[in-house]
């Protein structure tokens, strides 16, 4: 089994066995009178750290009934973070988010959030880190890492730790706010929990598809994610890890902004994937798997079976379970699109991140990445 899809297989134990620990963790980062002054809420990160602000966003919004907006770190950095002592700092919170806790824009971020009078939480992997240094408060993602850890892997258990871990501090704000009771917080808990079967279910049930499909589709040389709301970060994530893994040309797009956009590419047979939890952008993802197979897209559905629409219309389906809340639905959703990605990359022998040939300096400082030391 390659490195990759045996970080895949780790995700139903990583859920159960670290869950209790973040969200523990969460509790600690939420005492005090600022959780309950809170007004609104800011969610930060780069990367794959703002896929998990993204597909986190609409949770806070449900679960603690407060405005989020999910930012990339440099928007929040050089731009959104002037405004914050204009509209009350002080009732906002930032949650920077870095799983190695060193990413120069993401800590400029929570620097400047703090500055202007904001309660900030960084969420990263990392204690010590120099954005756990900054924030006030640290929620710690950290997992034990699977045995015999590879040559750097494209990031599943590090994406799925902090999924959770922001999770867990929705959850506990709701709470704090009286937004959401004790026995309710409860439910929603062990739904998360819960996530570990799901993610079972949904390996079992795309593995050998994805695998196929990556065979299948292996003439192609570029490939395009679909997703609104919560999984709209999914898009952006399983690109980012087709990436990662071949170094194919992948895009995430919002589901409404397709039909806009990449609809008129000339490139017919592209293989499109539709992205949904079958809630509220249900209808609008039938009417695109629809347009999109229709223009001769290879279209597969990344979906429950009992969304019908989306699944009669596709070519082929990666299903995930019913029932599963569309606040949660992120959580499984990534892995039809990372198991994907892995079977490309073997299919092709692709080295990870290309060996980290062909654009990213090896040395920190150097080339046009400086993601570390990056000027502030």
């Amino acid at each position: 089994m390659n490195s990759m899809l045996a970080q895949i297989h780790s995700l139903p134990s990583l859920i159960r066995e670290d869950f209790g620990r973040l969200e523990d963790s969460a509790r600690a980062a939420l005492e005090g009178p600022e959780a309950r002054e809170i007004e609104r809420l800011y969610l930060t990160g780069c990367g794959d750290s703002h896929h998990a602000a993204l597909s986190a966003e609409f949770a806070f919004e449900v679960l603690t009934g407060l405005p989020t907006e999910a930012l990339t770190a440099m928007q929040f950095a050089r731009y959104s973070s002037l405004q914050l002592s204009r509209v009350g700092g002080h009732k906002c919170l930032a949650v920077g988010i870095s799983v190695s806790g060193e990413v120069a824009r993401t800590v400029e971020a929570s620097n400047l959030a703090q500055e202007a009078g904001a309660f900030t939480v960084a969420v990263t992997a990392t204690p010590g880190s120099r954005l756990a240094q900054c924030a006030e408060r640290t929620l710690l993602t950290s997992v034990a890492p699977i045995p015999d850890p590879p040559a750097p892997t494209p990031g599943i258990r590090s994406y799925a730790a902090s999924q959770l871990g922001l999770l867990a501090l929705a959850v506990r704000l709701g709470e704090v706010r009286g937004h959401l009771g004790v026995e309710e917080a409860a439910v929603l808990r062990r739904e998360i929990v819960g996530m570990a079967d799901a993610s079972e279910v949904v390996i079992s049930a795309c593995e050998l598809r994805a695998k196929a499909l990556a065979e299948e589709w292996s003439d192609a040389q570029e490939f395009v994610f679909l997703g609104s709301g919560p999984n709209y970060g999914t898009a952006l994530f399983s690109a980012a890890k087709m990436l990662e893994a071949s170094g194919d040309s992948a895009l995430g797009q919002d589901l409404e902004e397709w039909a806009h956009l990449q609809y008129f590419a000339r490139t017919v047979a592209t293989p499109t994937f539709v992205i949904t939890a079958g809630e509220r952008d249900l209808t609008r993802a039938v009417e695109v798997t629809v347009a999109a197979g229709t223009i001769g897209r290879r279209v597969a559905a990344v979906c429950p079976p009992s969304d019908v629409g989306v699944v009669g219309a596709a070519a082929r389906l990666l299903p995930l379970p019913n029932g599963v809340r569309e606040v949660f639905s992120p959580v499984i959703a990534a892995i039809p699109g990372e198991l994907f990605a892995a079977y490309r990359a073997e299919l092709l022998g692709e080295p990870y991140f290309r060996a980290f040939d062909g654009g990213r300096s090896l040395v920190e400082g150097g080339g046009i990445s400086r993601i570390r030391s990056s000027e502030m």
